[in-house]
């Protein structure tokens, strides 16, 4: 069974990524910020990764930037999950090690592909 972390800030939207997941029969890891998450990514095997952009301490970019620097996760798969909607965030995203680009909020069924493509059975 695949294990996905959900970084985001606002419990309502973990809960909803996190009930997809469960239908999914996915594991879920949470985390409410980058640096939550990147201690979370030390001590757990993490399939895929979903991530908002705007969070304290430490936002979605820094957060991946930093997580693709740690060998077991420079090529773990991250969609980044946001409502921010310009083309700069999307490049930005990309350019950090964002494997997908998605706008808040993302539909089941979406996520389901996604998640055939990129989750390695």
């Amino acid at each position: 069974m695949a294990t996905v972390m959900v970084v985001d800030d606002s419990k309502t939207v973990r809960n909803y990524h996190g009930s997809i997941l469960k239908s999914m029969s996915m594991n879920i890891v949470e985390a409410e910020n980058g640096m939550e998450a990147l201690e979370k990514s030390l001590d757990a095997d993490i399939d895929l990764y979903l991530v908002d952009v705007n969070m304290p301490i430490m936002d979605g970019y820094s957060f991946i930037k930093d997580l693709r620097k740690q060998e077991a996760n420079k090529d773990v798969p991250v969609i980044m999950v946001t409502t921010q909607r310009k083309e700069e965030d999307m490049i930005n995203a990309y350019k950090v090690g964002a494997n997908l680009f998605e706008t808040k909020p993302i539909k089941p069924d979406q996520l389901q592909a996604y998640i055939d493509i990129l989750v390695k059975k």
